[in-house]
């Protein structure tokens, strides 16, 4: 049976199991919301831990912390970032209190995880303490904005990454389809001539430009309130200090942070939240339309998109556009998070977010999301082949192709062989022009003619 150990916050007493690296805080999180939805993002402990990290060695620098009890700190904070105690932050992504039971979290076990490398009992709350050492000079309010920015940066260098994989999927069959002459739609109706290798570039165009967005979407986020403890003022947090771990955080990350001069902006106002969020929402509407022209043009056989799984219960040999479908409802997901990060950064009351956990695991979700549907969608792209004569009969059966003909015999001539041609039968419409405007008609219906830069 497991041992306890009791510990005590405003609140009264609770037992706590010896095995457990979190402590009372997380434990009282957990009952107060139950709620079946996913813990907090392992990214943004991960992230936390980075901050906490660079508040532990600007405070030890400054002889706050003791050396040895900031170096077992330091290194719990690093083993929490490699992930090797993920099993031990249970609290809700949705929480009261703009993020404190996360921080909390955070803090426990980093504190006793100290306790152990130190060769103490977790508990000892003397030696190491979660809020009097781990939090010393921090606020939830200036760390967890903070992390939340680190680890958005982070996934969005991924993002920017994973974007060029998915350009160049497109791009790749953008020189493969690059002679394939097929009908254009409008208004889901035949329109007149490109080609297949023209539209993907279109696609890749449009991924370069969510490329280029999350790139700089990650300028937006380095000016972070870290050092501004409650509401951005500072209060509590020695000046050096509030100088210092910003440096140390840059040095920890790698990333190009700096303290925002208005920290007091910072910490109450979150749009830059939104700002980011419209970026993603703009690359999951590209994905959607992406996804949808595929399964288009899959459905008028003028592509096949690779099988992945058999689509049917019912119907043998039945083969769905799986992936394509899913590239639709992650982006619908993407949508809604921008919503609800929308929503929440307007509710915000004066000095302080209290909905910062909803705009965490939004724009989070987002993200990994994001990061992982490109890829899938990148590989389904790779796999796709062109139905050249299926493009080429029905280019051949259009009868938009008369539009070539405009600067030539003009709209209303056009439209008159138009409907002189329906009252013909057994003939094509090349055959027909041919009598009506001669065997030299046909030179304007070859692919380079239809498909160069003007005429």
């Amino acid at each position: 049976m497991s041992s306890f150990r009791t510990e005590k916050d405003l609140l009264g007493e609770k037992q706590i199991p010896s095995e457990n690296y979190f402590g009372i805080h997380t434990t009282r999180s957990a009952e107060n919301f139950p709620l079946p939805v996913s813990t907090t993002k392992k990214t943004l402990i991960h992230a936390l831990a980075k901050v906490k990290k660079a508040c532990v060695i600007a405070n030890s620098e400054l002889d706050f912390v003791p050396e040895d009890i900031a170096s077992a700190i330091a290194q719990a904070c690093t083993e929490v970032t490699e992930g090797k105690f993920n099993n031990q932050f249970p609290t809700s992504s949705l929480q009261g209190g703009a993020g404190t039971s996360t921080n909390m979290n955070v803090n426990e076990v980093l504190a006793n995880r100290a306790l152990e490398i130190l060769g103490k009992e977790k508990g000892d709350y003397e030696t190491v303490h979660p809020l009097e050492t781990v939090n010393l000079h921090q606020s939830t309010n200036d760390v967890y904005p903070t992390a939340l920015k680190v680890a958005a940066i982070e996934q969005l260098r991924l993002l920017s990454e994973n974007c060029a994989v998915l350009q160049q999927s497109l791009q790749n069959k953008e020189k493969e389809f690059a002679p394939i002459v097929k009908v254009g739609i409008t208004e889901l109706q035949e329109a007149i001539p490109l080609t297949l290798g023209v539209e993907f570039g279109a696609f890749a165009d449009t991924i370069a430009r969510d490329r280029w967005r999350s790139f700089k979407s990650e300028e937006r986020l380095r000016l972070v309130n870290l050092g501004g403890t409650a509401i951005g003022t500072g209060l509590t947090a020695p000046k050096k200090y509030i100088f210092l771990v910003i440096e140390k955080l840059r040095n920890i990350t790698g990333l190009n942070l700096s303290r925002g001069e208005n920290c007091v902006d910072q910490t109450a106002n979150n749009d830059i939240f939104i700002e980011v969020s419209g970026c993603l929402k703009a690359l999951a509407a590209n994905l959607m339309k992406i996804a949808r022209d595929l399964r288009l043009l899959h459905m008028k056989k003028e592509i096949s998109l690779p099988p992945r799984q058999a689509g049917s219960s019912i119907m043998p040999g039945k083969v769905n556009p799986v992936i394509c479908e899913t590239v639709i409802q992650t982006a619908i997901r993407i949508k809604a998070n921008d919503m609800q990060i929308t929503e929440a950064v307007s509710l915000g009351s004066l000095q302080i977010n209290e909905f910062m956990p909803l705009i965490a695991e939004s724009l989070l979700e987002s993200l990994e999301l994001l990061n992982t549907i490109t890829i899938i969608f990148a590989k389904q792209i790779d796999g796709i082949t062109a139905n050249e004569d299926i493009c080429r009969k029905t280019l051949e059966d259009s009868e938009t192709l008369i539009t070539a003909l405009l600067p030539y015999i003009g709209y209303e001539k056009a439209t008159n062989l138009l409907e002189e041609f329906h009252t013909t039968k057994d003939i094509s419409l090349f055959d027909f022009l041919e009598q009506k405007l001669g065997p030299d008609v046909r030179k304007f219906f070859q692919p380079a003619n239809l498909t160069s830069l003007g005429y």
